[in-house]
């Protein structure tokens, strides 16, 4: 590889968010940008959903798939596409970071299950807690024990993929993190999300969350800092640099 042209990180843009928040605070891929915080890589932004073709793995130093409003049970062309293309990347060893609907994408991509969690709606800051085998992992380890995370999903990893290892999860999702191959990832919470996104969550998804029996008003009050959660993005940043000497 030419260190002197490095290949681009590549963000896999799934979804879009509402347009009330994009209008102020950009989209699901500037959140993620934003976060990363890389100036060594050339960032990609493709959208497999508008036709974007998805490059050679082996033309990319990494690759960050985000989340969605649509449903990986629903297997739509352009995320089974993707899937295939995943499933790839991770033959390839090339750094992948799964978010939310990309973390539940991943699993399916290596032969797990991604569907309605059964539990329902998990919506807002919660608490996430490592498990043992998180304190040797490369993008995980040095963490706190248990910190706070945004997240906002109907659907989850049911299953792993054979060979994954759990790396995180709490009292609701059993799996908010997971690890395949060396340097794959899938995280169920949103580490793009800042507190303002996530309120603004809460209260355009206020009519479906309460018809869910979740009252918005409590959820909005419990909206906190997630600065933990937040400085994944730059460790896989790094991870990506480091996985490519730069």
């Amino acid at each position: 590889m030419d260190n002197h042209r490095p290949h681009p990180l590549v963000i896999v843009k799934l979804g879009d968010t509402f347009e009330t928040l994009r209008a102020q605070h950009g989209d699901f891929e500037h959140w993620i940008a934003d976060g990363l915080g890389t100036r060594t890589l050339p960032l990609l932004v493709v959208d497999p959903r508008r036709g974007d073709a998805l490059p050679d793995p082996a033309r990319v130093s990494g690759v960050v798939v985000t989340g969605s409003h649509a449903m990986v049970s629903h297997r739509d062309p352009w995320s089974e596409a993707t899937a295939a293309w995943l499933a790839q990347l991770v033959a390839h060893d090339t750094p992948v970071l799964g978010i939310c609907y990309g973390h539940q994408l991943l699993a399916h991509a290596l032969g797990g299950e991604a569907g309605n969690h059964p539990g329902g709606v998990e919506v807002g800051t919660v608490t996430v807690t490592l498990e043992e085998a998180a304190a040797t992992d490369p993008l995980l380890r040095d963490l706190p024990a248990q910190f706070p995370a945004h997240v906002v999903h109907w659907q989850s990893a049911l299953r792993l993929p054979e060979g994954a290892v759990r790396l995180a999860g709490n009292d609701h999702e059993p799996v908010h993190a997971f690890r395949i191959g060396k340097h794959a990832w899938g995280v169920q919470f949103h580490p793009e999300f800042d507190a303002e996104a996530m309120r603004g969550y809460i209260d355009l998804l206020a009519d479906d969350l309460a018809a869910a029996g979740v009252d918005p008003a409590t959820l909005r009050e419990r909206v906190g800092p997630t600065d933990t959660a937040a400085g994944l993005l730059g460790r896989f940043a790094r991870i990506v640099e480091a996985h490519h000497g730069i």
